[in-house]
């Protein structure tokens, strides 16, 4: 079976970890949707439009990954994309168990599965909180951006 993954998040910016999670799911046979949410609470993010054009950029030569943007509830969206599962990110076990109970109350509720996947070790700290931070502090990040 073709599955089609929706990777969903309000990530600013898309971090190497991010893309790390993606190239894993490229490398099991999988079609990516990207799609970049906003998020009422969180003023200090980019724009939408420029992290749609940050992660087109870094996906530019690979057609099984679409990205895009959503509004309302990630379960809905991958409906309406027709995904056969989330892609969620893992960072830490704390973080894996958080993620496991989220993907059960998803699937009781919307009949959607998860998939998580463990950035590798070198990524796995990197997260668009922290990059965000550091750039809110005039520190270079390029480090931490794919």
């Amino acid at each position: 079976m073709n599955h089609k993954l929706l990777f969903a998040g309000s990530f600013a910016p898309f971090t190497i970890g991010h893309k790390d999670i993606v190239d894993r799911a490229l490398a099991m046979g999988m079609q990516v949707v990207i799609a970049v949410g906003t998020h009422p609470d969180k003023h200090d993010m980019t724009a939408t439009d420029e992290r749609e054009a940050q992660i087109r950029r870094v996906f530019a030569s690979e057609p099984r990954v679409t990205v895009t943007h959503y509004e309302g509830l990630t379960t809905d969206f991958a409906r309406t994309i027709e995904a056969t599962a989330l892609l969620r990110s893992v960072r830490s076990v704390k973080d894996y168990e958080y993620e496991r109970e989220l993907a059960d109350i998803n699937r009781r509720l919307s009949g959607i599965e998860t998939i998580l996947l463990i950035a590798r070790p070198e990524y796995a700290a990197v997260s668009s909180s922290v990059v965000r931070e550091l750039m809110r502090h005039g520190h270079d990040v390029s480090a931490f951006l794919p």
